[in-house]
């Protein structure tokens, strides 16, 4: 099948955007969460590495390039409509969240408030320079 026709069976949002789960691979544990437009997804088939679209940026944005915690994608999975992307990785470094944690979902509803439930395996400070 050729990149243009598996491509274009994505349903896009409005923005050209279609929201992407990254997984990790071996565990099944859900990593992070962000969107990936036409050429992101492109990139990360060819490539085999998680490339995403920074909505705040407004440019590409290759996981780990600051942190070296680069996600080597082992699978792209669509949901039955192919608005969601899924990317099992596997997650070089073991950290894929920017707090320096090894996920973005670390905050858990506990009391009618947000605890943090995973600690910090590497300082911010140390990762991004």
């Amino acid at each position: 099948m050729s990149a243009a026709r598996w491509l274009n069976e994505i349903c896009w949002d409005t923005q050209g955007l279609v929201p992407a789960i990254v997984q990790d691979a071996r565990t099944g544990e859900v990593l992070m969460f962000a969107w990936m437009n036409r050429e992101a997804l492109e990139l990360t088939a060819a490539e085999g590495v998680a490339v995403y679209w920074s909505r705040s940026r407004r440019k590409l944005w290759h996981k780990g390039e600051e942190s070296g915690h680069v996600q080597k994608v082992l699978e792209i999975r669509v949901d039955c409509d192919k608005d969601v992307v899924l990317l099992k990785v596997e997650q070089v470094g073991g950290i894929a969240c920017h707090t320096g944690r090894r996920s973005c979902f670390f905050h858990k509803l506990e009391d009618q408030g947000w605890a943090v439930v995973e600690p910090v395996l590497k300082d911010p400070k140390e990762i991004y320079k």
